[in-house]
């Protein structure tokens, strides 16, 4: 069985994530299982770079789908998952580098799904 991987365009995470100029939110579904892997970075306020938690400007996490939510399968955040993988940086505009990280987190929690690690 292959883990279907959705796209989408909206913040998984972060309550300030409308103020993000970088947000990725990809959906997981492997069996029953939904996972949410969301990278969020380069907060504007004030018409500035800022950081989104201590010294990082960007941020990657992963929640279990909210079970009751059927149409969107958005993150629970009171289901966050672990992974090994990279999951802050602290530097401005590194965009690419978020995308990279972002990347490899998923391919961590395909790699878990596929064992029942998760």
């Amino acid at each position: 069985m292959k883990v279907k991987r959705t796209e989408r365009g909206w913040g998984g995470h972060f309550i300030c994530a409308d103020r993000c100029l970088f947000r990725r939110n990809t959906l997981l579904e492997y069996d029953d299982t939904k996972i949410v892997v969301s990278t969020v970075g380069s907060m504007v306020q004030n018409d500035k770079l800022e950081e989104i938690g201590l010294e990082r400007y960007y941020e990657t996490m992963a929640f279990h789908s909210n079970q009751n939510d059927t149409r969107y399968h958005d993150a629970d955040v009171e289901k966050q998952i672990s992974f090994d993988s990279q999951w802050a940086i602290s530097e401005k505009d590194a965009d690419d580098k978020a995308n990279d990280m972002h990347e490899v987190v998923v391919r961590e929690l395909v790699q878990k799904l596929i064992n029942g690690d998760i």
